[in-house]
């Protein structure tokens, strides 16, 4: 398993890279806006919707909620993104709440009619910011596409990290403690430290390539731990939703890999944050 996630990373991360780097930002937006609702759309069966008709209704719902928020900001003859900017930060604030969800998992177990409507609300709380903060960043001024890249490659350090730290030291520095029992019972605490030690050694070094001074490579630094532990919770909700669901995988798209949940699952908590954190410390 381990040899197929790596080989399914390998061949995935150039074609990222390549968008994000060589596309200009109305077009790396548009593809950005296929993979959330990819994603949505696998959240929305997780959430219980299995009427592909239902489902595939609220997918044109969030489509055209994206849509409008281009049309207004193409309207805004100061480009300052100000609704972009106000989802970003809503997100934000969105998975504090999350956090606190975290601490009790059992809530939304059920499966009844408001759960199913608090999870399926999520999915649109979840994607449209992501969506949101992406467009912000890579449309940032100067170098947006690189800080872009130090934000993804921010989350995925911490993913990376998470998981060669855990296999090699888990339950070794904390005596079995886990991270989620509840949640995700292979998660531990040493590979949480894993993860956010080398989100935080990738952040700095991507935030000097990005151009950032040497006075601003602390803030760079705040901003990417700060990343990494969100993305960490947006992890531990996709995973608190597959528990209440039943399922491994949110699908079988990517060999290793599981579902374009799997895969985005810590980058849709993660990019608000450093959108808002970037443009409030202003690096």
């Amino acid at each position: 398993m381990t040899r197929t996630r790596v080989f399914a990373a390998l061949a995935m991360a150039p074609v990222a890279i390549a968008a994000v780097l060589l596309l200009p930002t109305p077009w790396l937006v548009a593809a950005a806006m296929v993979v959330f609702l990819g994603g949505l759309w696998e959240w929305l069966r997780l959430s219980g919707l299995e009427d592909g008709v239902a489902r595939s209704a609220l997918l044109v719902a969030n489509l055209l909620l994206i849509l409008a928020l281009v049309w207004a900001s193409a309207s805004d003859p100061n480009a300052s993104l100000v609704l972009l900017k106000l989802f970003s930060v809503a997100a934000v604030i969105g998975w504090l709440l999350v956090a606190m969800w975290l601490r009790h998992p059992h809530l939304g177990a059920d499966n009844g009619p408001r759960s199913r409507t608090i999870k399926l609300g999520a999915g649109t709380l979840v994607m449209v910011p992501a969506w949101c903060a992406l467009a912000l960043i890579h449309a940032g001024e100067p170098f947006g596409e690189r800080w872009l890249l130090v934000a993804l490659f921010i989350v995925w350090a911490a993913d990376t990290g998470a998981y060669f730290t855990g296999r090699r030291f888990g339950d070794k520095w904390f005596k079995g403690r886990r991270l989620a029992p509840a949640i995700s019972p292979n998660k531990t605490i040493e590979g949480l430290l894993g993860g956010l030690v080398l989100a935080l050694l990738v952040g700095v070094a991507g935030g000097w390539l990005a151009g950032a001074e040497g006075s601003e490579l602390p803030l760079v630094a705040l901003v990417a731990l700060l990343t990494a532990i969100f993305s960490v919770i947006g992890d531990l909700f996709e995973s608190m939703i597959k528990r209440h669901a039943g399922v491994k995988d949110s699908g079988n798209l990517i060999p290793g890999h599981g579902g374009l949940l799997d895969r985005i699952d810590g980058v849709v908590a993660g990019l608000p944050v450093f959108a808002v954190g970037q443009i409030w410390l202003g690096f």
